[in-house]
């Protein structure tokens, strides 16, 4: 039977379009699904905020009567008026390896992108860049994170083959964690705190951490704009990610620079325990015992593997070795609380600045993930 494309527009087909990612991938051991609930809710058009100025249709294929493939076509408007341009985006794609599959969904996406006027589509990316973004392209034998997706590897001979071209890539990387700051750190740090009158502001309750929240996201508003596909957070973003991320904190792994004159925020950092494992073990569902998963793998002590979430330096110090202070307080609370290895979160592989952080460390770049183009 040939393939048919239905929207995914209704609560029950959006169920549909979120488990099939799900049930394609349950017997994957690198593949971390993701909390069934976050992503109805970053694909509901009332509830994410991005819809103010976002726009989204989602597709599913059927072949036989069985859901066979999905894929999300998007328009940042706000992208666009930023970067003075007509891109529409995919995401959350997912398919069996069928090239009638691959072409018809694709070829949904590249139509309805056509009719609304763009002259470019690009992907896999999501409605911000706080969402899943990248094609993983090498790496496939390794776990993902909770902030990246997983791919089969035949998902790249089909997007090439259907005429998408190389946009961005981005790097992964995962750090021995030593056992002592290293020298070099050590000296930049103090060097660093001296010259620009820098002080390191610590928590002890998530209240405190609230209060503070957002001026962090508007200081990665500033890090982040120029960075490819970045889009600034609106305020409504801003409080819909602080709600969800704030909860999941571990204190000991979030670290603000504020310079001392003025109190004003110029660089940030937060990790968190890999929920990799647990959300495995949860298999998407928080209730009824996702929860404990999720818990024993934030708070418990046999976590050995520390995820690097976000780090932002406001731009007037980029480059000055102001992540060198964060670092100084991440290694020791690690060393602490048990952690052996750290994971980076994509970073882009033209970003040579923020790859140095690594120098003179242990580390190994592990995936690659890339962003496609192509002209419709």
């Amino acid at each position: 039977m040939s393939i048919v494309i239905k929207k995914a527009s209704d609560k029950a087909s959006l169920k549909k379009f979120v488990y099939f990612n799900i049930n394609l991938y349950k017997d994957c051991e690198q593949y971390v699904p993701p909390l069934i609930y976050e992503e109805l809710t970053t694909l509901n058009k009332e509830k994410n905020p991005a819809f103010d100025h976002c726009e989204a249709e989602y597709f599913l294929a059927y072949k036989d009567g069985e859901i066979v493939g999905r894929i999300a076509a998007i328009i940042n408007h706000k992208a666009n008026e930023i970067w003075n341009q007509k891109h529409a985006r995919f995401g959350f794609v997912d398919f069996i390896d069928d090239r009638e599959v691959a072409n018809k969904l694709f070829g949904t996406a590249e139509s309805w992108a056509q009719h609304k006027g763009m002259t470019h589509i690009h992907g896999p990316l999501g409605f911000t860049d706080l969402d899943h973004e990248g094609l993983l392209i090498d790496g496939f034998d390794r776990i993902s994170t909770m902030l990246t997706s997983y791919n089969y590897p035949y998902y790249k001979d089909h997007i090439e083959r259907l005429g998408y071209e190389k946009d961005q890539d981005w790097n992964e990387f995962l750090i021995q964690i030593p056992k002592e700051i290293p020298e070099r750190f050590q000296r930049v740090g103090q060097i660093v705190q001296k010259r620009f009158g820098l002080v390191i502001k610590h928590f002890k309750d998530k209240k405190d951490v609230a209060a503070v929240a957002p001026d962090v996201f508007r200081l990665l508003n500033r890090a982040y704009k120029d960075l490819y596909g970045y889009v600034e957070l609106s305020d409504k973003q801003i409080d819909y990610y602080v709600n969800m991320y704030i909860p999941m904190l571990r204190l000991e792994f979030f670290t603000v620079i504020l310079r001392q004159e003025d109190h004003k925020l110029i660089g940030f950092g937060i990790g968190l325990p890999s929920l990799a494992k647990a959300l495995q073990k949860a298999k998407g569902k928080f209730l009824p015992a996702g929860w404990y998963h999720l818990y024993r793998a934030l708070k418990g002590n046999d976590n050995k593997v520390l995820d690097l979430l976000l780090i932002g330096v406001d731009p007037e110090y980029q480059g000055k070795g102001v992540n060198a202070l964060i670092f100084n307080e991440f290694i020791p609370a690690a060393n602490k609380l048990g952690f052996e290895v750290a994971e980076s979160n994509p970073e882009l592989s033209i970003n040579t600045r923020v790859q140095s952080m690594w120098d003179g460390m242990e580390a190994e770049q592990h995936k690659t993930r890339r962003a496609y183009i192509k002209k419709l």
